[in-house]
């Protein structure tokens, strides 16, 4: 499976982005993708993740009101819109999927995931 995230920029303090992340390669009956970042000097953490089949989703306490998870099954898309943007969300973006559906207490792991692409960076800067 190869995955290809879009998206990132450099953007101001309070601005939008939509990144993309599309799975292509081996299919496989229902996915689930997520959304991790990583900031210079520390951890990889979660963002947010959904699950192709039924739609649920879970989110990090950190960005919950202002960015949304979404996916489009036919094109085994997912898409994170990210509002509101701060400084604390620099971060290298990285996709990630799961081959099956991951129950909600699993989906913010990182490894749950076997699979990941190579990451979209995101800047917000004045």
């Amino acid at each position: 499976v190869q995955l290809q995230a879009s998206g990132g920029g450099l953007v101001q303090p309070g601005g939008s982005l939509r990144l993309s992340c599309a799975a292509s390669g081996r299919t496989f009956s229902t996915y689930t993708m997520g959304w991790f970042r990583q900031a210079p000097g520390k951890e990889r953490e979660f963002v947010a993740a959904v699950r192709l089949s039924g739609g649920a989703t879970r989110y990090a306490d950190s960005v919950k009101g202002r960015f949304t998870i979404s996916r489009d099954n036919a094109k085994n898309t997912a898409h994170l819109q990210i509002n509101s943007l701060n400084a604390d969300d620099t971060a290298v973006y990285y996709c990630a999927t799961h081959s099956g559906n991951l129950i909600t207490g699993a989906m913010g792991r990182t490894t749950s995931y076997e699979y990941w692409g190579q990451g979209t960076q995101v800047t917000v800067s004045s």
